[in-house]
């Protein structure tokens, strides 16, 4: 919990002073924030803050020193500006729009891909920032792919999303409602394109262990990309940031973290804290909704919901132990054990300031 500012709000362990933190030093610590839903990105970099920031918007839009893009698991999320062509390298290694399963459900090949990559370069170049409408237009005008205008057009992205992992286009600025895509490389200055696969693998390993070591190579496969990544291919990227890692025995499963936390995971006490954090927080997406440590089985469909909704969650002890929901201004919960009335009040009030009005 104090890797990932959560005990005390706003103060950190370790290689981050203790004190006041921002927006983007949330997000890089967490390893990117979720942002599918964008107020639950800014909830949960807002419950991890001692004090008020400017926040999500001024890092993304003004401070440039974030990025909204299609990154883990395919789902957009905030990445910070100088590490996030590291992320999106390991990401496009999946590499699923070569499977003929995937062609096939969305009637584009691979040659498809770089034509519609190659159209978007021109297209946002000079720093354009392009709707969706006009962006797939652009596209369709230039490749002539006119039966792929409709999935261009959707919000799944689903054949953007290769072409924000190879680093072609990346979320602007919103127009009312409507989602904009700009070039990376005209948005943010000193943008580096995505490294060697090498590289971007000690990069990412090394911040996801940061935030939610010990893991293992399974644990990190899930979070990257759903365990869609061959394993071969995981098992070198844990080798080659083998200099940086411990091993540690974690009730007879051998797991990874950072051998400089070693110290601080062996010297850290139990807590006895009361947090609530947000849908799709870092803390249950990291590891997965189906470790037993975190969430009781019996109570996983509360947290994991249908359509991949993950519950705000009630943490005690660092476990889940409840779930909650805004209402009417207010909260609230839902708990699976015995949860002390006085910390969850002080809690509560904590969080109401924070919610959408």
């Amino acid at each position: 919990m104090r890797r990932q500012f959560l005990a005390p709000a706003g103060a950190a362990a370790g290689d981050v002073r203790v004190g006041d933190v921002t927006a983007r030093e949330v997000v890089r610590r967490l390893a990117g924030v979720q942002a599918q839903v964008a107020s639950s990105a800014e909830l949960a970099v807002a419950v991890r803050l001692r004090r008020p920031d400017p926040g999500v918007a001024h890092a993304l839009w003004e401070e440039r020193s974030l990025v909204k893009t299609w990154a883990m698991r395919g789902t957009l999320h905030l990445l910070p500006a100088d590490e996030a062509p590291a992320y999106l390298a390991l990401c496009a290694t999946i590499r699923n729009w070569e499977k003929g399963s995937w062609q096939k459900n969305f009637g584009a090949t691979p040659a498809d891909l770089e034509a519609i990559a190659e159209a978007a370069t021109t297209a946002l170049a000079g720093g354009a920032e392009l709707t969706r409408k006009e962006l797939s237009a652009a596209i369709v005008a230039e490749t002539g792919s006119a039966h792929l205008a409709e999935l261009l057009g959707s919000g799944w992205g689903v054949l953007l999303k290769p072409l924000a992992w190879w680093g072609v286009l990346c979320h602007g600025p919103s127009q009312g409602s409507r989602v904009t895509f700009a070039a990376p490389e005209h948005r943010f200055p000193g943008w580096t394109g995505p490294p060697p696969v090498e590289d971007a693998a000690r990069t990412v390993v090394r911040a996801f262990l940061g935030a939610h070591g010990p893991a293992t190579p399974d644990m990190f496969d899930n979070w990257l990309m759903r365990k869609g990544s061959r394993k071969k291919d995981v098992k070198s990227w844990f080798a080659g940031a083998a200099d940086d890692l411990a091993t540690v025995d974690v009730e007879g499963v051998q797991m990874h973290l950072l051998s400089g936390h070693l110290h601080e995971l062996l010297s850290t006490e139990p807590t006895g804290s009361v947090r609530l954090l947000g849908a799709f927080d870092q803390y249950v997406l990291g590891a997965g909704t189906s470790e037993t440590h975190l969430i009781p089985a019996e109570h996983r469909g509360e947290v994991s919901r249908k359509a991949g909704w993950i519950s705000p969650v009630l943490l005690h002890e660092g476990r889940v132990a409840g779930v909650w929901e805004p209402k009417d201004g207010d909260v609230v919960v839902t708990t699976f054990e015995d949860v002390p009335a006085a910390p969850l009040a002080a809690e509560i009030a904590r969080l109401r300031p924070l919610l959408p009005s």
